[in-house]
């Protein structure tokens, strides 16, 4: 039998993977929040991979709770997520997803665009996305994978930033609000630049975010996680010293 696969955080995206993995015969155990992770490793002393895919707001709890037999296999999904988040815990090089596959209840997985990933789990990883006909394709360096991330990051703070004004579609976004669309994009670009402690191409990443707009068209701006993210950025913005004018009137 092939070895195990912990998934913590059985969320939907978690719950995909889960059903990937079970695809390509490997066995899977879930943590939840409720369960105590050092007994677990106990028990799964050796997985293929550990998941991650809590929550954002968990994220960094259980990066730091994450026992050290489950150190050196772990891979990362996470919106907005960057190389700082896991370089801080100085983990083995972990495998990393920019996940572009949408699933809610009752519905479908929805694929915008293939999935990025990179790291050592990265054939496994795209093995289990392949089983389940989500096209994904494995990124050959790190800076390659930064960014991703960061377009990712584009993506979601741009359409829901954005969407707290404007409402609508990524699709009714550009079309109509293009100029106040690039000017959120602007301070989310001064805000990425800070995090990954170099420069980006500002171009090249909203060209990017652009093809991933096209992948929905009908993709809803603002998710609920919106006024959070807002108020993330800004708080950011603050310790960098950003002036950021365009998502400070927003907050107003």
């Amino acid at each position: 039998m092939k070895q195990a696969v912990v998934v913590i955080g059985m969320g939907e995206i978690g719950s995909v993977l889960a059903r990937g993995f079970l695809k390509i015969g490997h066995p899977v155990y879930p943590v939840t929040r409720n369960m105590d992770i050092a007994k677990q490793a106990q028990n799964i002393s050796n997985p293929a991979a550990v998941i991650v895919a809590v929550g954002e707001s968990d994220l960094h709890s259980m990066l730091s709770s994450i026992p050290e037999a489950w150190q050196k296999n772990l891979v990362l999904i996470q919106n907005e997520l960057l190389p700082r988040d896991w370089q801080q815990y100085d983990f083995p090089a972990p495998t990393v997803i920019s996940v572009w596959f949408e699933k809610k209840k009752g519905q479908d997985v929805k694929v915008v665009v293939p999935s990025p990933i990179y790291g050592p789990l990265a054939p496994l990883l795209f093995e289990a996305l392949q089983a389940l006909d989500i096209p994904a394709e494995i990124i050959s360096t790190e800076e390659q994978m930064t960014s991703e991330l960061v377009r990712k990051n584009y993506y979601i703070l741009c359409s829901n930033i954005a969407g707290l004004k404007t409402g609508g579609t990524v699709g009714e976004l550009w079309a109509n609000h293009q100029d106040f669309a690039k000017q959120v994009i602007n301070d989310i670009h001064e805000i990425q630049e800070y995090l990954v402690g170099g420069t980006l191409d500002n171009d090249a990443l909203t060209k990017a975010m652009l093809i991933a707009f096209e992948g929905d068209l009908e993709h809803g701006c603002m998710g609920r996680s919106a006024p959070a993210r807002l108020a993330r950025a800004i708080q950011i913005a603050d310790k960098a010293g950003l002036k950021i004018k365009t998502l400070r009137e927003i907050a107003v």
